[in-house]
């Protein structure tokens, strides 16, 4: 055997080695916190080690003790996931909207200090969010949004636009000149270019930076907090499964179900954009 083959069979060998061993590092902890949430309690207490549920144990109970309404003796978690729902894609499409033309404007026209400007969109983050949280609670106080998912989904603009113009012009600077020129010499406006030929062929990096954008405003704990502690109704997920870790009343398998309800849609929409993010990088190989 030359040494060539024994390389190939090898780093082909050790890679799906990683490849498993990562799967089983991932899955394995949504497993057994699937697992715990279609248990109840005392099944779970006798044996909590066991990576099985058999049919006489298995139930659904939990998920309709998290999801129904906190005035029928649920948890109230459809609300919040309404309330999430509402807050991540809000700021997902009016963060796109702000940084599509942002990120155009950077990446084709000329204007001084342009190469510069990236680096300066991203220095926003060089200041910590607990920095920033005050003052921003305190002017929405004083514009009356520091109770609302109009404010909340406001300040996850504001935190998301810089970093979504640097994503999107990474990528639009990939796209060459000439289509554009092109389309002009064909009769279109430089807003006709931007919407038929610059948006289908960066599909895929608008999808990839709507997924980063909904996963921010999904997740986010601390703005949620500091801005709708004081108003339960509008809770978003995040904090309604922060409510559950520490009472000290909720059962562990009603604290799993939370956690299963918050990761799904994440899990969900990551496959669906998947396969879009497929569809779009073959329609833009063909269009160009």
């Amino acid at each position: 055997m030359t040494r060539a083959r024994f390389e190939d069979k090898f780093f082909g060998v050790l890679r799906w080695v990683v490849i498993a061993f990562l799967a089983v590092i991932t899955i394995l902890p949504f497993y057994y916190m699937v697992l715990l949430s279609l248990k109840p309690i005392d099944s779970l207490l006798l044996d909590p080690g066991s990576l099985w549920v058999s049919t006489k144990d298995f139930t659904l109970t939990t998920y309709r003790d998290v999801l129904r309404p906190t005035s029928d003796g649920g948890q109230g978690f459809l609300n919040f996931l309404i309330n999430s729902a509402l807050v991540s894609f809000g700021t997902v499409v009016l963060t796109l909207l702000a940084a599509v033309p942002g990120a155009y404007a950077v990446s084709r026209l000329k204007f001084f200090g342009h190469r510069q400007i990236s680096a300066l969109f991203l220095a926003v983050y060089l200041f910590p969010s607990t920095l920033l949280a005050v003052p921003l609670f305190v002017i929405f106080a004083k514009i009356g949004l520091s109770s609302s998912l109009m404010g909340l989904a406001v300040v996850y603009i504001a935190q998301t636009v810089p970093v979504s113009i640097y994503m999107l012009r990474n990528y639009l600077v990939t796209i060459p000149a000439s289509i554009e020129e092109a389309a002009a010499i064909d009769g279109a406006s430089r807003l006709q270019t931007i919407r038929k030929v610059i948006l289908p062929l960066a599909l895929p990096s608008l999808m990839a930076t709507g997924l980063y954008v909904f996963m921010i405003a999904w997740n986010e704990f601390l703005f949620a907090l500091l801005f709708l502690a004081a108003n339960p109704d509008r809770w978003t997920v995040s904090l309604g499964l922060s409510q559950l870790s520490n009472g000290v009343e909720v059962p562990k398998t009603i604290l799993m179900a939370g956690s299963v309800v918050l990761t799904i849609p994440v899990v969900v929409l990551f496959f669906a954009a998947e396969r879009m993010l497929t569809e779009g990088l073959t329609s833009g190989a063909d269009k160009s």
